[in-house]
């Protein structure tokens, strides 16, 4: 292999496409016909689907591990082929192309500092074709356009700058600290039925805390293993975030709660 294909930038590809159909296959043809020597990596491709939210904590929770350079791909588009704008967005890091949909908000909040600029993707010289499909931006646009970048060609060559704040934010709760407690919500349910709040680990120390949900006060502990089998346990997760599980089990279903719960943190 040479040393020039060695040092391609990476990119990533995260999407609600599934691996039962051929559309994840494809994105990655539209790529390879630009350039074939250009590295993916799947980040994920089992986003629930049209789940906005889960795509953007996923991204905003794999996006720190890529080195410099990479370019991210991130397709979870219910507004496909409408008025939605497609969008990349330069870091002093890498890339992320997108539908502006508050897919990137994740990212974006935890690198605020390193944010250079963004650009609306109307130049279809760089698309697949000069006319994308209503149903499909992922194939005609945002794999080609993430191709284009990986191989050198400047974000200002895609389309017209756009102002950073301009991009759609996703109306997505806060905690909030009252005395001695603070109140959150689920943001996130993992393939473990895994249940990840949005409060933060700064907000706790050591292990002398616990989750109230749905009337259960659930005792933090440090590792799954700190319970037995089947008991429900309150820890931070490796992502940084308060989580809710079940030793061996399904936290989700243990509790029969979803995305948007509240919780309590005493």
């Amino acid at each position: 292999m040479s040393d020039k294909s060695t040092k391609q930038p990476l990119i990533t590809l995260l999407t609600d496409f599934g691996i039962s159909d051929e559309y994840v296959g494809v994105m990655k043809g539209a790529i390879a016909q630009i350039n074939p020597m250009l590295r993916v990596v799947d980040i994920t491709h089992q986003i629930p689907p049209q789940n906005i939210a889960a795509a953007r904590f996923c991204l905003m929770n794999a996006y720190p591990y890529f080195p410099a350079g990479t370019v991210h791909v991130a397709v979870v588009d219910p507004g496909v082929g409408g008025k939605r704008r497609a969008v990349a967005v330069e870091l002093a890091q890498g890339f992320l192309i997108a539908p502006d949909n508050g897919l990137l908000g994740g990212v974006l909040n935890q690198n605020k500092n390193s944010v250079i600029s963004a650009v609306e993707l109307t130049n279809p010289e760089y698309w697949l074709t000069f006319e994308a499909s209503t149903t499909f931006h992922g194939r005609d646009i945002f794999a080609p356009v993430g191709a284009h970048l990986a191989n050198g060609i400047s974000l200002q060559e895609l389309g017209r700058e756009i102002n950073l704040e301009s991009l759609v934010k996703l109306d997505l709760p806060e905690c909030t600290q009252k005395d001695d407690s603070v109140m959150g919500c689920i943001q996130y349910i993992d393939h473990f039925g895994n249940l990840v709040t949005n409060i933060p680990q700064s907000y706790v120390k050591g292990n002398n805390w616990n989750i109230e949900i749905r009337g259960r006060k659930i005792k933090a502990r440090e590792t799954y293993s700190d319970v037995k089998i089947g008991e429900l346990i309150a820890l931070i997760g490796s992502h940084g975030w308060v989580e809710i599980a079940v030793n061996s089990g399904n936290a989700q279903l243990e509790l029969a709660v979803d995305n948007g719960s509240q919780v309590r943190l005493s």
